[in-house]
């Protein structure tokens, strides 16, 4: 087998491998449904070193007969509503409990919106708390708990243009009062203020919680990170809900968790695929991010602990913090980061590469906005990736041509060494040597292509501006698999395609797989087949093979494979023939058919 096909053969199946391995040690596990099992928040008193303890969620308790009414269910609630968000918040706790996400609906067949937080007794339990915790001079009925009943001291419903204020009395007088504002995207900032109407002073530390029921139905894929993450003096911790459970730090019996120390900026809360909920105390407040799972409960949560604050007789202080609860839209979060957010856009897993992941996202939103359409923006991206890796594919393809050009050579040379080896090697190398070819330069491109292959993969994968992105026609999701199928002859015929994910839309393949098929097929016979009948076959196999693998892939992944494909097929046939070598492709075509007769 000559070089070439060396080459050819090695980055082929170097790619095949690593596909292979990824689905092999890494399949999506089916989708688990989510438990529910409600449970009341407690507090503890500050600890000595100026940091409250956490706020943590008891285990277990007494629960109520079925016939009692739930107090958080028949609780009154304040009405929400930006141009972009809708929902309540709930007067038992002054929790934020029902948010929904008016730009984004469940799917793209659906008018059902994404609904974001969710209250207590639901399925889906996810809701944002705020507290003191009580410290010296204060009893634990004078700090309001996670069920007290606020009211409402002004504004009669949440917009970006009129915040509300809420207010709990203690049994001994103390005012607590929590004012909350939000922007026009999905930022909030509450004010917790405390006010000492006593004769002796107090201590308590404020306190923001994140907590959900049960672990959410997520996708469960090695890509992506969805579960606690922690912004810490600018380090970052990621944590899945399947590790929480085995966390460093034990507070207490059946619960686990992580702690960290932040004394500049920093971040907690929970990602899913793309929404979050984040709790970011302002900079320079020092906190302490907790990210904490009761097993007995269920429940896991993340919290941000301020620094205990001391109030004296008549006295009042406050604390605000922000919140983000929304999407994850790129421009959106880069902005708040611009507003001094420490490193928020973090918040998006980049992944291992995020130098190729960030940069090629940005390049990649900037051609959408241009051009208005996503597919065409991967393809004007695939497009520019070439030209920037064309000085190498150049080098690669010329040294390819010039090994065409020594095979009559090496032929001579395999007949004078025989069966030594070692002499054939040493006078290959001198051959190369003196004519200034480097064997291995045709594999460069091509596993340089492998770290840009994963990183606009997840790219693709996990930024939300690629969801219900549209290129044309049946394509109207191009983070989805392919639509059509040759089940029933791409909607031609009156039945439905296989639901993408069976083992049936893997065989009936859409149009998108069989022209990467074809694609790498076309490639295949820029060169002559091998002699060898074993290798023939391998490379007979191999683009359908992968036509298959890929075809559950995102649309907009082998939308970019397929572009490259024709790219790197007019690049080398071009170069080819620049260099004297001319590709015969009707005649390797012709030959491997002829061949077949034969047999």
């Amino acid at each position: 087998m000559d070089e070439q096909n060396k080459n050819l053969f090695l980055a082929t199946a170097l790619s095949f491998v690593v596909i292979l391995v990824w689905f092999i040690l890494f399949p999506p596990p089916e989708p688990v449904e989510d438990p529910n099992a409600p449970a009341e928040v407690t507090q503890t008193v500050p600890a000595t070193d100026g940091v409250a303890t956490t706020p943590s969620v008891a285990p277990g308790g007494t629960p109520a007969p079925e016939a009692a009414p739930d107090p958080l269910a028949d609780a009154p609630r304040l009405p929400l509503e930006t141009p972009r968000l809708e929902g309540s918040i709930s007067l038992a706790g002054g929790r934020i409990d029902d948010l929904r996400l008016k730009d984004y609906t469940v799917s793209l067949d659906s008018d059902e919106i994404v609904q974001m937080l969710d209250p207590v007794g639901n399925d889906t339990a996810y809701y944002v708390l705020y507290g003191w915790a009580p410290g010296n001079g204060v009893a634990a009925s004078e700090a309001p708990g996670p069920n007290s009943a606020w009211t409402v001291e002004s504004g009669e419903k949440l917009t970006v243009d009129s915040p509300v204020t809420l207010r709990w009395d203690s049994p001994a007088g103390l005012i607590y009062r929590r004012t909350m504002a939000i922007d026009a995207n999905y930022m909030f900032t509450v004010t917790q203020t405390v006010e000492n109407t006593g004769s002796a002073e107090i201590s308590l530390a404020p306190y923001g919680v994140i907590a959900r029921h049960g672990e959410p139905d997520s996708k469960k894929f090695f890509v992506l990170h969805e579960g606690a993450m922690q912004m810490s003096d600018g380090i970052l911790e990621q944590i899945t809900y399947g590790d929480m459970p085995d966390m460093d730090v034990d507070p207490g019996e059946g619960i686990r968790a992580s702690v960290q120390r932040v004394s500049e900026t920093g971040w907690v809360g929970f990602t899913d695929h793309y929404w979050m909920a984040m709790m970011i105390p302002g900079n320079d407040q020092p906190f302490k991010s907790v990210v904490k799972y009761d097993q007995a409960s269920d429940i896991y949560q993340a919290e941000a602990v301020m620094a205990t604050v001391t109030v004296a007789p008549g006295q009042t202080q406050s604390v605000s913090t922000q919140l983000f609860a929304g999407a994850k839209e790129w421009e959106t979060i880069k902005e708040y980061e611009a507003q001094g957010v420490d490193r928020f856009i973090d918040s998006i897993d980049w992944g291992w590469f995020f130098f190729l992941t960030k940069p090629i996202f940005a390049v990649l939103h900037w051609l959408h906005a241009q051009i208005g359409n996503m597919g065409l923006a991967i393809i004007a991206l695939t497009v520019l990736l070439k030209a920037l890796l064309f000085p190498l594919a150049y080098k690669s393809y010329a040294s390819m041509a010039k090994m065409k050009e020594l095979q009559p050579e090496m032929e001579k040379l395999k007949e004078r060494a025989g069966d030594d080896r070692e002499k054939l090697q040493k006078e290959m190398m001198a051959l190369y040597k003196e004519k200034k070819v480097n064997p291995a330069a045709g594999c460069l491109p091509i596993l340089l292509q492998i770290p840009i292959f994963f990183s606009l993969y997840k790219v693709i994968f996990v930024t939300l501006e690629l969801r219900h992105a549209d290129f044309f026609g049946p394509f109207r999701d191009l983070s989805a698999p392919d639509p059509t199928s040759i089940f029933n002859f791409y909607g031609l015929l009156p039945w439905a395609a296989p639901e993408a994910g069976s083992i049936l839309a893997l065989v009936f393949i859409g149009i998108l797989p069989l022209l990467l098929g074809i694609s790498m097929w076309l490639q295949q016979k820029l060169n002559p087949a091998p002699a060898d009948p074993a290798q023939q076959m391998i490379f007979a196999w191999m683009p359908w093979i992968f036509m298959f693998m890929l075809g559950g892939f995102a649309s907009g992944l082998v939308v970019y494979w397929i572009t490259n494909n024709v790219i790197t097929f007019t690049q080398q046939y071009l170069i080819m023939r620049s260099h004297g070598y001319k590709p015969d492709i009707l005649g390797n075509i012709k030959g491997k058919k002829a061949e077949a007769a034969k047999k």
